[in-house]
């Protein structure tokens, strides 16, 4: 009897730990899962730069302006579709993720180029811009105010500290900044010539931090067309030279508009493929580390 009782006892023991070594299990599996599902579902870049979740964002044609939400569960982007006279335009599109599915939607037709604030409730669209409540629903459309109103911005990007960076579209070669002081806006301002030189100089970027800004230009020690520059915040607050990417991402083809994913692990930029009609531009990304190893060692 105390045989039996013993092999029952150790069977239920053994069932037990059992029972928690496939929990254990399924827990890993979800989180690989999770892991997995993140940014389309794609497989990561290394230092080499690849076109992003091909055939589903880039494809033959035009798509730019690529932008992903700080919980990673919503990406944007512009593309450009031919209808039946081929006629061209411009959609607005999100993919999204619907438990563990992606899925996209035309959300409208281009209204400006997406970068979300560093909390994730602002999405940035040039001057314009929308804010999420706390359902999670963007607003409609609004204006930023005066002087901003009026400025032709192609592209804004914003700090934690709410410092506002730019370009403007009749005036391409001068990127200018504006931060808050005591909850003030102030008026904008030219960068120096670290950022503002060459020509085409446009759409910049600022990290969260603020510890480094990218844009992109035509300059003298550029691969040609445009190339993507950063330059790194100085100990004095000042900004360093500007550095070129190099020839992972830059190349005689236009690259352009580059930004870095909330997370900091990616550099998504934009690189034209097709012919000076810009009939194929494609979004492309890379690992962050090709910023690591340019940063100046101090």
């Amino acid at each position: 009897m105390k045989n039996h009782l013993f092999n029952i006892s150790t069977f239920l023991l053994l069932l037990a730990l059992t029972a928690c070594k496939t929990n254990g299990d399924d827990r890993k599996n979800k989180d690989a899962t999770a892991e997995e599902r993140l940014y389309l579902g794609q497989k990561p870049p290394g230092p080499m730069p690849e076109p992003f979740a091909p055939g589903i964002v880039t494809t033959q044609g035009w798509e730019y302006g690529g932008a992903i939400t700080p919980d990673l569960k919503e990406f944007y982007f512009i593309r450009e579709v031919i209808d039946e006279e081929g006629k061209p335009s411009q959609q607005f599109v999100l993919i999204q993720d619907h438990d563990g599915e992606w899925k996209d939607s035309v959300i409208s037709a281009r209204v400006g180029q997406p970068i979300f604030s560093p909390d994730g409730k602002t999405m940035h669209l040039g001057r314009r811009y929308k804010n999420r409540n706390k359902d999670g629903e963007w607003s409609e459309i609004k204006e930023l105010p005066a002087p901003f109103d009026t400025l032709p911005i192609m592209r804004l990007s914003a700090s934690k500290l709410g410092t506002y960076v730019f370009d403007e579209r009749d005036t391409i070669g001068t990127i200018q900044y504006s931060v808050l002081k005591n909850g003030v806006r102030q008026s904008p301002k030219a960068f120096g010539e670290e950022i503002n030189s060459g020509s085409r100089t446009a759409h910049p970027f600022i990290a969260p931090d603020e510890t480094y800004l990218i844009w992109d230009s035509e300059r003298e020690d550029g691969k040609g067309n445009s190339d993507i520059y950063i330059s790194f915040r100085q100990q004095d607050g000042s900004w360093g030279k500007a550095l070129n990417l190099g020839d992972r991402v830059n190349t005689e083809a236009w690259e352009a508009a580059a930004s870095v994913t909330p997370d900091g692990k990616y550099l998504f930029f934009h690189r034209n493929m097709g012919s000076d009609a810009f009939e194929n531009a494609d979004i492309f990304w890379v690992s962050t580390e090709i910023i690591e190893d340019i940063r100046p060692k101090n």
